[in-house]
């Protein structure tokens, strides 16, 4: 029995672990940390989010995602976007060179984007039993108070 358990957890570290090694080849080419390329795709795919949805979607802390688009700002990647009818509320939006810089990650020889795609070509029965297994091991492995 820990035996299996060991392989399970075996397999989901190696794919971790191939993940970030392609998004870390693609961040140190764009000049950002894996960290950074992350908060800027999520905020492409997600126009005027909070910080608060920000961090909930990169699962980090609100004080490390408010550091993390410290430094997009100064590097002029994101803005962030006081709305004048909840000066309150701020969004986080991609500037344009913010855009360009993803841009020049899904047009470009991008190896990542590469690899990404390569797993479509699965079958599509394959994917969703894939994606069906994945939630129900995380369903299992989440805490009840998350």
């Amino acid at each position: 029995m820990y035996f299996l358990n060991n392989e399970i957890f075996e397999s989901f570290s190696e794919i971790n672990k191939a993940i970030y090694h392609l998004g870390k080849f693609e961040a140190d080419r764009v000049g950002v940390t894996v960290v950074q390329l992350k908060a800027l795709y999520r905020i492409s795919i997600n126009p005027d989010i909070s910080l608060g949805e920000l961090a909930e979607k990169l699962r980090l802390t609100n004080s490390t995602v408010s550091g993390v688009i410290d430094r997009l700002v100064q590097s002029e990647l994101v803005e962030r976007i006081i709305p004048p009818e909840n000066r309150r509320a701020i969004s986080i939006h991609l500037t344009e060179k913010g855009k360009g810089l993803l841009e020049k990650i899904y047009t470009s020889d991008s190896i990542l984007i590469r690899k990404m795609n390569s797993l479509l070509e699965m079958p599509k029965e394959d994917i969703a039993h894939l994606l069906r297994l994945h939630k129900l091991v995380l369903s299992k492995l989440t805490l009840e108070e998350e």
